[in-house]
């Protein structure tokens, strides 16, 4: 996790729930395949700083599947099939901004570039989705996400699909730009609730209007 998150996470790691989170996860690990690879865990930490947090997407938790969560998320590794809904995120980028469909199917390029890559769970179990739910992850990164709110300004959220969009309560809307729409899995997807959002230039618009970098998605 890069050092600037220490200080405003440290209190959250000092708590009883984190404890008993750690101490599930590490029995986990050493008990069960579990992804993504330990040193993975809090990648969207590692490639994005506090400071230099301007965009943030929520995820639910990470692909289940053999090498495929890699800490960021609706992120997979190079060379691992692309999962269903990172192939529609890909396919409303390529209309959305006119980019070619890319090849890498890994996201550190925009963490890099200060989009916060979270999942609420950050861990799961080899072939249980939402196995590590409800287990001190979901606290966590809630305070993450006041945080960001309270002690940041103009932040743009992703929230997409049901989950994350019950994530809104948490952020002040007088503060920071809050774009929604359907989850980009083919279920909802395929019933309109995906294509056509605009969220990538819609989120450099908004970035431009702050005076801030836009993303090279």
């Amino acid at each position: 996790m890069h050092y600037s998150w220490n200080s405003k996470l440290k209190g959250e790691f000092e708590k009883p729930y984190f404890q008993e989170l750690t101490a599930f996860v590490n029995k986990e690990y050493i008990q069960n395949t579990c992804y993504p690879k330990k040193e993975a865990i809090y990648a969207a930490f590692d490639f994005c700083s506090y400071e230099n947090t301007k965009v943030v997407i929520l995820g639910q938790d990470p692909y289940h599947g053999p090498n495929q969560a890699n800490g960021l998320c609706f992120s997979v590794q190079d060379g691992i099939k692309h999962p269903p809904s990172l192939i529609n995120i890909f396919k409303e980028l390529q209309s959305d901004v006119d980019k070619h469909y890319p090849e890498s199917s890994n996201l550190e390029h925009w963490a890099k570039q200060g989009v916060l890559l979270l999942n609420a769970i950050l861990t799961v179990r080899a072939d249980e989705a939402g196995s590590h739910q409800k287990k001190g992850w979901e606290t966590f990164t809630d305070a993450i996400i006041k945080t960001l709110s309270d002690e940041k300004e103009g932040l743009v959220f992703l929230l997409w699909g049901g989950y994350a969009k019950k994530k809104v309560k948490l952020i002040d809307n007088t503060k920071h730009h809050i774009l929604t729409s359907g989850h980009p899995s083919p279920l909802s997807a395929n019933r309109g609730y995906w294509f056509g959002n605009r969220h990538f230039s819609k989120t450099n618009h908004i970035l431009l209007g702050l005076g801030n970098k836009t993303i090279d998605w």
